[in-house]
């Protein structure tokens, strides 16, 4: 099993301390995006090649665990947890203010994202930290939706 992130300034085949990571969930940027200086507001931590498939490629039968987060100044974080590969897929996403699932806000990449997904930074950290902890488990330490338990047209076509 291979551990893999891209968060802001990191990118690599290994994951950034936590140390590294606390203060985009503790200080998080309010002037443009998540990350100062950058047009980017995603990142993704992962495990890839779980249950022995890790000599497979993606998409070939591989199986990877994905955390998945859009920062946003005003809404807080969206994440996502998703096991793909191999023939039982899953995702969860993080669950904030379910009334609000028909509001959208766009990415820096105008990807419309549901406001009702998202959650506080301080929440999100909570989560991510115990995600590197757990090496990939589903954190408990926040509420989740289901991906099929979503209604259809929360994640609109861009």
């Amino acid at each position: 099993m291979k551990k893999h992130a891209y968060f802001h300034t990191f990118w690599g085949d290994e994951w950034p301390t936590l140390e590294f990571l606390e203060p985009y969930f503790t200080h998080p940027a309010k002037d443009f995006g998540w990350f100062p200086n950058s047009s980017n507001d995603s990142a993704g931590i992962s495990l890839q090649g779980l249950d022995g498939t890790e000599h497979l490629p993606w998409g070939r039968g591989r199986i990877d665990i994905n955390l998945l987060m859009w920062g946003h100044p005003e809404h807080g974080v969206l994440l996502i947890y998703e096991r793909v590969g191999g023939e039982d897929p899953y995702g969860y996403c993080s669950k904030g203010d379910v009334s609000r699932l028909r509001e959208w806000v766009r990415s820096l990449h105008d990807t419309p994202l549901p406001v009702g997904l998202f959650i506080p930074f301080a929440e999100a950290w909570k989560a991510v930290k115990e995600f590197m902890e757990s090496e990939g488990q589903l954190p408990t330490s926040i509420e989740w939706i289901k991906g099929e338990d979503l209604p259809e047209g929360t994640f609109p076509d861009p």
